[in-house]
């Protein structure tokens, strides 16, 4: 019998991306799991002072305009890196013509969490710089924060490949940087509509722990439980992390043990 090949994030073709699909799926409304990143996010950013942050990251930002709109006030550069063609073009479209009225309900609650941010949601995005590029094209220490949603565990079916992605993540930000993320929990590879299966790697808190607590100090970990409103992804829920890279660094002993969560057969996600 023979094995099924793992597959690895240059495996896909990011650049066909299904964005209509996507969005419709997810962030055409504002669901519950949206409302719990939302408010953890939230509270990050509004410890930091306007304009403290001289530059931050969107890892792999997608066409997901509520992280960008949340570093709105903290941050005076935000760099969406992103490398699907699909992805690229729907950034660029609203920034340059405006968000959808959809992401209306998304910014009103980034605002109510967060007084500092501007009046509309297109001044929050005013400091987003489009950057076409992949986690390859990361220099280490270049950037106060650095955020990651939904993205390291998406994109390959190697742990060892998440491993190395979230490894340059934390790398992103000088020493004492800090980090902010969300990841599907226990999501295996997954489809958007009726489009192809893309890869997954599923992942759950003692996973996370074993990537991030050798690189992190600080490391915070909360869920948000499954939201019953999306369709069925094969996910168990959310999991949401906050760390900071430490101002001085050992590297971690020895390769990280994949998870122990399994593959199951793939499912829809968003």
């Amino acid at each position: 019998m023979g094995t099924t090949r793992v597959r690895r994030n240059r495996d896909a073709d990011w650049d066909a991306w299904p964005v209509t699909d996507y969005l419709a799926e997810n962030y055409r409304r504002l669901h519950p799991c949206d409302i719990g990143v939302i408010h953890h996010h939230a509270a990050v950013y509004r410890r930091c002072a306007p304009g403290g942050l001289a530059r931050t990251l969107e890892l792999g930002a997608g066409p997901n305009l509520y992280p960008l709109m949340l570093a709105g006030a903290a941050s005076r550069r935000i760099d969406a890196l992103e490398p699907s063609a699909a992805n690229l073009r729907y950034l660029r479209r609203q920034l340059d013509r405006g968000p959808d009225d959809s992401w209306g309900p998304f910014y009103a609650l980034c605002r109510s969490l967060d007084p500092g941010l501007p009046e509309s949601s297109a001044e929050a995005l005013r400091p987003v710089r489009v950057v076409p590029g992949t986690v390859d094209d990361l220099v280490p220490g270049t950037y106060d924060l650095a955020s990651m949603n939904f993205v390291a565990e998406s994109v390959t079916e190697d742990f060892g490949e998440f491993t190395l992605f979230c490894d340059a993540f934390v790398r992103a930000v000088r020493p004492g940087g800090r980090l902010l993320a969300a990841f599907m929990e226990r999501m295996p590879s997954y489809r958007i509509g009726a489009g192809p299966v893309w890869p997954a790697c599923p992942v759950d808190e003692p996973a996370l722990r074993a990537v991030f607590a050798p690189r992190t100090t600080g490391l915070r970990i909360s869920r948000v439980a499954k939201d019953l409103t999306l369709p069925e992804y094969g996910d168990t829920g959310i999991l949401l992390l906050t760390a900071e890279r430490p101002l001085t660094e050992e590297p971690p002993a020895g390769p990280v043990a994949a998870p122990t969560t399994t593959t199951t057969a793939p499912a829809d996600h968003g």
